[in-house]
């Protein structure tokens, strides 16, 4: 039996059982759920989702997610070849004074050298000390053949001053 890996974006007024009907669902089709990513952002519901199910299913999981659709949730859909990433993974932390721009500048740096973001979490938090807000991220970055973390590392400092920022690399 042929399987294939979808990728669903799920987007959509917040609601208790929203997940639960989601499972339900690629249940029904024989289908397994295998990563996700959600979240419950300013009232709404954003959930990234990979699933993998036979492929004769595909067609019966998208049109019970038209259902879904009809409720409300947007959904998107995107069929993939899954191919493990071999690269060196390198994981970065930035915290300092929020302004417009932070997540601007470390990517220009990061796409000058051709760094893909595996993965980006931020948030604001309350400053302790001085009652302002904070700016933080986690990135999950996946090298390229030829780049260093020791390259990444210094590039991203170089900003650090001009960002005022503090990097934590891992």
């Amino acid at each position: 039996m042929m399987h294939t890996t979808l990728i669903l974006t799920v987007l959509g007024p917040d609601h208790p059982g929203l997940v639960k009907s989601l499972s339900e669902l690629l249940n029904q089709q024989q289908g397994n759920w295998t990563e996700s990513r959600m979240v419950h952002l300013g009232g709404q519901f954003a959930g990234l989702l990979q699933v993998a199910l036979p492929r004769e299913r595909v067609a019966n999981l998208k049109a019970a997610l038209d259902v879904l659709q009809d409720n409300g949730l947007k959904v998107l859909i995107a069929e993939t070849n899954a191919v493990p990433a071999t690269n060196e993974i390198l994981k970065v932390e930035v915290l300092g004074l929020d302004r417009p721009g932070i997540i601007r500048d470390i990517t220009t740096q990061l796409a000058s050298l051709k760094v893909n973001i595996e993965e980006l979490f931020s948030e604001q938090r309350p400053a302790p000390m001085s009652g302002g807000t904070l700016f933080f991220a986690a990135l999950s970055l996946s090298l390229p053949a030829g780049v260093s973390a020791e390259q990444v590392q210094t590039k991203l400092e170089e900003l650090s001053d001009q960002l005022m920022v503090d990097l934590n690399f891992a």
